[in-house]
């Protein structure tokens, strides 16, 4: 694959601001995403976290909401925006009403440590497609691109749960018959599973080899129609299959 790099600097910021990498040949459909983050341990972590995924190309970074408009205007535009909520001179949600003044639409993934409901929904009034900790689990924050490449709205794992505890959902969301489906060994991991404990930790408190983990786990999934464990979880508690 051939690609050439394009080098846009701020001069008045006096360092580099933006790197853009434009693939000129590509086979399949890559999603194309541009970082906003102005911490560089964050943005690099994602960063090399994208990279190894075929499906997904980096054409911009930057490290605020200004620098992506100077992006746009230099015509590197993106399937998606990955921004930090708080950056400064241009946080997440002003570039997010930047954007709905310019043609053509750009779905956003906000980047955050606000669990407060405010910021939450202060995102999607907005125009917000996603809201994720920084601190996301890798797997997540895939799924999560993916899902709302497909122009559906994410919110990710830690902060549904403590939406569904903190508004008392345990009264409303009562169990239905997906738990029919599933055997007891299925939902003793699927309760592990949600607990964060790893496929050999579950293993061990079961007495049984990883690879029979591995193995629940996937049926889960499949049963499901989910893509992946933090989708699982977020399943079972929205269905009240687990609490």
């Amino acid at each position: 694959m051939k690609t050439i790099n394009v080098f846009i600097s701020f001069k008045d910021r006096g360092k580099l601001a933006v790197f853009c990498f434009i693939d000129k040949i590509c086979f399949g459909k890559m999603i194309k995403v541009i970082l906003a983050e102005d911490h560089n341990i964050v943005r690099n972590g994602i960063k090399n976290l994208l990279q190894r995924d075929e499906k997904f190309n980096i054409v911009g970074e930057a490290l605020n909401g200004r620098e992506v408009l100077a992006l746009l205007e230099a015509g590197i535009i993106p399937d998606i925006i990955l921004a930090d909520l708080d950056m400064p001179q241009m946080g997440g949600i002003e570039l997010i009403e930047n954007l709905r003044s310019m043609p053509g639409y750009i779905k956003t993934i906000l980047l955050t440590m606000h669990a407060d409901e405010k910021y939450l929904s202060d995102a999607f009034k907005a125009g917000a497609m996603g809201y994720l900790f920084r601190n996301v689990g890798a797997d997540e924050l895939l799924f999560a691109i993916n899902y709302v490449y497909n122009n559906k709205k994410y919110i990710c794992l830690d902060l549904s749960l403590s939406l569904l505890e903190r508004n008392n959902f345990s009264s409303v969301v009562k169990p239905n018959n997906y738990s029919n489906g599933f055997s007891k060994r299925e939902l003793e991991i699927l309760n592990l599973i949600a607990e964060g404990y790893t496929n050999q930790e579950i293993a061990d408190k079961l007495y049984t080899s990883k690879r029979t983990v591995e193995g629940h786990r996937q049926a889960l999934i499949d049963k499901t129609g989910v893509r992946n464990s933090p989708a699982l979880v977020k399943f079972a508690v929205l269905n009240g299959i687990i609490n």
